[in-house]
């Protein structure tokens, strides 16, 4: 297969050519991943499916490839030296997986740096089940790995109220509570460990505070300027359980220092401009 196209970065370590490739380049932490290498003088290579947009001059290399069709794979693989493996798919995690452990194989088998999610042991959401069994490939793929699991980012905490801003009402989950963690902080543990020598499972990583969601919600409802009632719902069910019972906390891990509201201080807009 051919090569991608390449728009070489400069090199502020000579000797070390050979790009770290980014899965899921463009998405939420992939970025700041990205940003993080290019920021230390690391080559890097985005891994999309979308082709680069025009006008993207960024110094990074581009591949075009699809983790659930498996296609582009050998060739987004070709010569790089470790994979940050941000990619993920509800429905498709495992599959992707398998189909990214094949190429780095076939690759020469580079050090595969994953990103999980703390809980997903104890959490019997179907997409924590995929994360598992994506962790059980990687470990089984006789690649070099890491892995990292983290507790939600602060977005995805302020995202399940800022869905609901139209409803006269915003829903939490009785009783669940949750650790956000800023995702730049997230990436620049992964630029870390993509430094390192492959560690296996690593420390997890939470943030800061242990927090209640509705106090969450509330939070996020003051930075936009809202006023609705929250209503906090008690749902049965093994799931719910295990959230009640923390299974998606880790406090002794809270290494993080962005506190959630430090965060919405940051990204808030009013209500109607809030990405």
């Amino acid at each position: 297969m051919d090569r991608p196209s390449v728009d070489k970065p400069s090199m502020d370590k000579p000797g070390v050519d050979e790009p770290v490739l980014v899965t899921g380049g463009t998405g939420t932490l992939g970025r700041a991943v990205v940003a993080r290498l290019l920021a230390d003088g690391v080559p890097v290579r985005v891994m999309s499916r979308r082709a680069r947009r025009a006008g993207d001059d960024a110094a990074y290399e581009w591949a075009v490839a699809d983790l659930a069709k498996g296609t582009g794979l050998d060739a987004a693989l070709a010569g790089v030296r470790t994979v940050v493996h941000c990619a993920t798919n509800a429905r498709n995690d495992v599959v992707a997986t398998r189909r990214l452990v094949e190429a780095a194989r076939r690759a020469g088998s580079p050090h595969l740096v994953y990103i999980s999610i703390v809980g997903i042991d104890v959490v019997p959401l179907p997409y924590y089940r995929s994360k598992r069994e994506a962790e059980r490939t990687i470990q089984a793929s006789g690649l070099p790995w890491t892995v990292l699991r983290t507790t939600q980012f602060h977005d995805l905490v302020a995202t399940m109220t800022t869905v609901q801003r139209r409803l006269p009402v915003v829903l939490t989950l009785s009783g669940t509570r949750a650790q956000p963690v800023e995702v730049t902080e997230v990436a620049d543990r992964l630029v870390e460990l993509v430094r390192g020598a492959p560690a296996g499972r690593v420390p997890d990583m939470a943030g800061p505070e242990v927090r209640d969601a509705r106090d969450l919600a509330a939070a996020t409802l003051r930075a936009m300027g809202l006023r609705r009632r929250v209503v906090p719902l008690r749902l049965p069910g093994r799931i719910a359980r295990a959230l009640r019972a923390g299974g998606n906390l880790a406090p002794d891990r809270a290494v993080g220092k962005v506190p959630f509201e430090q965060y919405l201080a940051a990204r808030t807009r009013p209500a109607a401009g809030w990405r």
